[in-house]
């Protein structure tokens, strides 16, 4: 059976690729256990770190080639799918530099008669087998921090790229194996959703990573075997708050980037901006003034700055929520329209209602509602009113009200003066509540798939 990947801009066939069968699935769990339980022929650091800064060469060379491959298959546009590119291979640097801090510590003995003469050292091991379920929205460098901390932690690795995007994950895959990474330590599998539910609850997998969706990610959670453990990374509903004094020319910018990059389609993507009433007319008019002018279409092209979403469907749906929400009180400011099957006009309303699905749901496309607001105590309780907590972000030129905002937002991250959508790779990411559990990040994830060993010693009392 084979699965036909296409561009999400054109619809046009990329590539067909084989689906994994079970008994191919099977065969890679038996591959990658056998691997982790023979501890004795486990990778050493020294070789781990050779073998990824061979990834990071070649991956270099080939800058180019992943950058239109990552476009042409999920859709982001050719300036950014680059960045993506570049950010991927500064990730297998990071794993390359906290390799050596794969540590334990000392832990005191002594402090009891029954514990004299011992002493007493943590080291932490590879948690076992890790599964990694992907999704599409940044197919080669979700890639590299599912399986490059497993790879530099010393854990096999079975990853199962998003059907839409499988393309980047395989030719990662390739470039470990042209490194000189021995078969069977990354594996991928190509299957739908029931096959990698069972990839994920096999008893044999000591560690799921999940990015997806929150219906799916909670789901498997729940079908893992006892003592599996996950790192599960949602979408959010990001909150941005813009008190009276920020400085709205230099966070125009920043909102547009944050709310449109990748057509909206991030987890931590501008959603709701919450502007103070006093601002809300002059934040609104230099929105729709850049909005306006975003060039939509193919991200092959590099003068795009929006490309299209990941499926047709996806388009009708985003099209959909904001005739709903128009029709529920919101004010059209700008787009509202599908420019075609695939690519949607970036949007803004204005006080949409509470109840809208905007309000309250991921939209994952490109719509920025703005709602008005009197106090910052009011705009804090709004942006904490939805079950989801991912990352928030405030505007204010004033460093109480900002710390006041940090310490009163419900989310896992808050940037003051940026928007929602920052990130670098080696800082702490993920969502908390229903957004996610877990750390992402290349070190945290390397600490996530390692687990401790204690090692005590008896010392001869009369030594």
């Amino acid at each position: 059976m084979m699965l036909k990947i296409h561009s999400p801009y054109d619809l046009s066939l990329i590539k067909e690729i084989a689906y994994s069968t079970s008994d191919q699935i099977e065969e890679a769990l038996k591959k990658a256990y056998k691997l982790f339980t023979n501890s004795t022929g486990w990778l050493p650091p020294y070789q781990r770190k050779e073998i990824l800064g061979n990834v990071v060469e070649i991956m270099k060379e080939r800058v180019e080639e992943l950058s239109l491959q990552a476009a042409a298959e999920g859709g982001k546009p050719y300036a950014d799918s680059k960045v993506e590119v570049l950010r991927a291979i500064n990730g297998v640097q990071l794993a390359i530099e906290h390799i050596g801090q794969i540590k334990g510590e000392q832990v005191p003995m002594g402090l009891t008669p029954s514990s004299v003469n011992r002493l007493a050292f943590t080291m932490r091991e590879p948690i076992g087998v890790v599964a990694s379920i992907s999704a599409f929205n940044h197919p080669l460098n979700l890639a590299v921090h599912q399986t490059i901390p497993a790879i530099a932690v010393g854990a096999p690795v079975i990853i199962k790229p998003a059907l839409t995007t499988p393309l980047s994950a395989l030719s990662l895959l390739d470039i470990l194996k042209e490194a000189g990474l021995p078969e069977g330590w990354c594996q991928a599998v190509i299957c739908k959703n029931h096959e990698a539910e069972k990839l994920a609850g096999d008893k044999r997998i000591n560690y799921l990573s999940f990015i997806g969706s929150a219906g799916v990610g909670w789901h498997l959670r729940s079908k893992l075997a006892p003592g599996t453990r996950c790192g599960l990374e949602h979408g959010g509903v990001a909150p941005v708050i813009i008190e009276p004094d920020a400085d709205i020319e230099e966070l125009l910018p920043a909102i547009i980037k944050g709310g449109f990059y990748h057509a909206g389609q991030v987890c931590v993507s501008v959603q709701r901006v919450y502007a103070h009433e006093s601002i809300i007319e002059k934040l609104t008019a230099g929105l729709k003034k850049i909005a306006g002018e975003l060039i939509t279409g193919d991200p092959l092209k590099p003068e795009t700055e929006v490309g299209p979403l990941i499926l047709p469907r996806e388009t009708q749906r985003v099209d959909d929520w904001v005739k709903q929400s128009i029709k529920e009180g919101a004010e059209l400011i700008c787009g509202g329209e599908k420019l075609s099957d695939t690519c949607y006009k970036p949007t803004i309303l204005l006080n949409p209602s509470a109840e809208s699905w905007i309000s309250k749901q991921e939209i994952f496309g490109p719509v920025i509602a703005i709602y008005s607001y009197n106090k910052l105590k009011d705009a804090v309780n709004l942006a904490n009113s939805l079950p989801y907590a991912f990352q928030a972000s405030v505007f204010t030129a004033n460093i109480d009200k900002a710390l006041d905002a940090v310490e009163r937002l419900n989310a896992s991250a808050v940037m003051v003066n940026d928007h929602t959508a920052f990130r670098v790779d080696w800082m702490p990411f993920g969502g908390r509540d229903i957004s996610g559990m877990g750390i992402g990040g290349i070190q945290y994830s390397m600490h996530e798939m390692t687990r401790e060993k204690l090692m005590v010693i008896k010392r001869k009392a009369d030594r």
